[in-house]
């Protein structure tokens, strides 16, 4: 029985790959997914998703099936005869293949009775029904109900000729499967040689004029029928002449001319435009806008943002998917509902205005790239909300909203948590530390390089295996690269060192002690010198933690007195942003010093009280416990 279940197993999944590797489109691809899953329900079964309380539906492809949703609406699953077969009484799944009968009567046969009564309204019947090769991009009963009264009594009362170029349009005189339907490809339509345009996306959905075809490759005996969701009109003008003639894009007008955009929009291609009408333009700050407009590469790079290279009809989305827009970076195209979404946000007001040449959606909010923002403006989108307020009370402004080259290191609002934010003149002094005087990016930075700030001071980049970092600053977001200057977010307020190791030593009140041990084993020079160390600096609360007779004993002996504060030096700086869960530290003397991370710094399990006390020649971590101390000892 187990080698027949394997046996089986991988005659299935000889079947999937096989199916899926012979499906000759994207559309093909989701349908053979729909009928392997619908396999069990017996013969030419296809499973569909159909979102809740509607009637779409969709033929998906894994992914989808297992999430159970479409624009983060859930669906149900629903079966149905695969294109083309029909049930009979009594028998499982859909046995028979649908006898072929000519266009008209397909129209009644897949549920497209409106444009079947329409065809014989506008005396189309007697040619669909009669010699020839046609495709008919038939709209659904639901399309033809949506569409407004006014236009519909319009078609329907001038009854022959409009109704008639009307259907013309959604018709080809030639027979076109879903196959045919390439993604970018356009046929003259019946209706004075207007053409239809197709898109076949990589998703399986097919659109023709950014309608849906939804009952795809429904044959006849003298064509195909493709069911579509919606009346499709004739297309003249290019995206420009749309632009052109709208008063509520006016703006928009202005600022493409400015730009120079205005040839590439009359040329042929396939864009998508989500065009931001006069009030997105007016919820902008005036002197933002001015600034921009002013601006020739900032204005360039706002408006490519909001162009696509290729054509995205809104129909085609059913998740979100990040996008490539002419300015380089990426929006994420998504969909809520029947709502379409820009990076998360609702805010589509009109969508699929279609031109020769490509589509636009129109939005009620202006889409600004970094690439066109000022520090300040980079600053305001992140949670940085507190070191914002900083800068700018520490007099930074203008460095902030002017033409310089700088980087600013912007640490998090959570690096501020417990600490006195109050104006100072050393905390005006901090923040100007915190900024760099070139424009950088994180990527091009290297281990050891030196960076000067606007207050004159030197910081120095670190780069560890799972960290980069300035001083104790580690990088803790993307870059985010703005017209003139460039932001970092990082983990930490900057500390930058003020003196040696062991000036840090003799500042702080907790390491008294250890100055005098540092002193009696005569390694005062060691901890001055030029270097890069990395101390586990005992604190007094260390020292009286040892037995008084073991300290006096160890006090008395400077050859063990040095080996015990040597294991507690690295080779190397090593700043808590550097440490992973498993780091190895080769002490001075001894074999190694084991450090990870759970929340804070351990050092032979030994957490460290206070990280990142920084020196020109090292780093100091603060422990109150001495580490493994026998060990050394007896070996020194």
């Amino acid at each position: 029985v187990s080698l027949k279940m394997k046996v089986c197993v991988l005659v299935l999944g000889l079947s999937l790959v096989l199916t899926v590797c012979v499906a000759r489109s994207p559309y093909q691809a989701v349908l053979q997914h729909s009928r392997i899953r619908g396999r069990q329900q017996g013969p030419n079964v296809c499973a569909m998703q159909q979102l809740k309380g509607t009637n779409k539906k969709y033929f998906t492809n894994c992914k989808q099936w297992y999430h159970r949703k479409v624009c983060g609406k859930p669906t149900m699953i629903t079966y149905e005869c695969c294109p083309g077969y029909e049930k009979i009484p009594g028998e499982k799944g859909c046995p028979a293949a649908l006898p072929l009968v000519n266009i008209y009567n397909t129209l009644g046969v897949v549920g497209a009775s409106t444009t079947q009564m329409y065809s014989e309204r506008a005396q189309l019947k007697e040619e669909i029904e009669g010699p020839g090769s046609f495709t008919f991009f038939a709209p659904s009963n639901e399309a033809w109900a949506a569409l407004p009264t006014e236009i519909l009594d319009a078609l329907v009362s001038n009854v022959n000729i409009e109704l008639l170029n009307a259907l013309h349009y959604h018709m080809v005189s030639r027979r076109l499967t879903s196959e045919e339907l390439r993604h970018g490809s356009s046929f003259a339509s019946m209706y004075q040689d207007f053409h239809v345009h197709i898109h076949h996306y990589s998703n399986g959905i097919v659109t023709v004029n950014c309608a849906r075809l939804i009952k795809p490759d429904q044959h006849a005996t003298n064509g195909i029928v493709h069911v579509v969701d919606r009346v499709i009109t004739a297309v003249s003008n290019n995206v420009h002449m749309l632009i052109d003639v709208d008063d509520d894009l006016e703006t928009l007008r202005t600022a493409m001319a400015a730009a120079g955009l205005t040839t590439m929009l009359e040329t042929d291609g396939q864009y998508t435009i989500f065009a931001p009408t006069n009030d997105a333009f007016e919820k902008i700050p005036q002197e933002t806008l001015n600034r921009i407009l002013g601006d020739p590469v900032a204005l360039r790079d706002l408006l490519n943002y909001h162009i696509l290279n290729h054509m995205q009809c809104a129909e085609s989305i059913v998740s979100g998917t990040p996008m490539e827009t002419l300015q380089g970076t990426v929006l994420e195209v998504g969909c809520d509902g029947d709502q379409m979404t820009l990076n998360g946000k609702a805010i589509v007001t009109k969508k699929d205005q279609l031109g020769t040449n490509g589509v636009i959606h129109y939005i009620n909010e202006l889409l600004i790239p970094d690439s066109a923002k000022v520090l300040l403006e980079l600053a305001e989108d992140s949670s940085v909300a507190t070191a914002t307020k900083l800068f700018v009370e520490a007099g930074l402004s203008s460095h902030l909203t002017g033409s310089e080259a700088l980087t600013m290191l912007t640490p998090l609002d959570d690096a501020f948590k417990g600490s006195d934010t109050t104006m100072t003149p050393d905390l005006r002094k901090l923040m100007t530390n915190h900024i760099l005087k070139e424009q950088l990016s994180s990527k091009s930075l290297y281990h050891g390089q030196e960076l000067e700030t606007l207050g004159g001071l030197k910081l120095r980049v670190f780069v560890y295996r799972n960290n980069l970092c300035i001083e104790n600053a580690c990088i803790a977001a993307h870059d985010k690269m703005g017209r003139y200057a460039s932001m970092f977010t990082v983990d930490k307020v900057l500390t930058p060192p003020m003196g040696t190791v062991m000036d840090v030593l003799k500042a702080d009140d907790r390491f008294s002690l250890l100055v005098g041990a540092v002193q009696t084993s005569g390694m005062t020079e060691l901890l001055n010198q030029q270097g890069a160390l990395t101390f586990f600096a005992p604190t007094n609360d260390a020292f009286n933690a040892l037995p008084r007779a073991e300290l006096n004993q160890l006090m008395r002996n400077r050859q063990e007195l040095s080996a015990v504060l040597r294991y507690h030096l690295g080779e190397g700086l090593l700043v808590s942003g550097g440490v992973g869960s498993h780091t190895r530290v080769k002490p001075l003397q001894g074999e190694k010093l084991e450090l990870g991370r759970n929340y804070t710094v351990y050092v032979n399990k030994v957490p460290v009280a206070d990280a990142d006390l920084m020196a020109t020649n090292g780093v100091v971590h603060a422990v109150n416990k001495f580490q493994c101390f026998h060990d050394v000892t007896s070996s020194a």
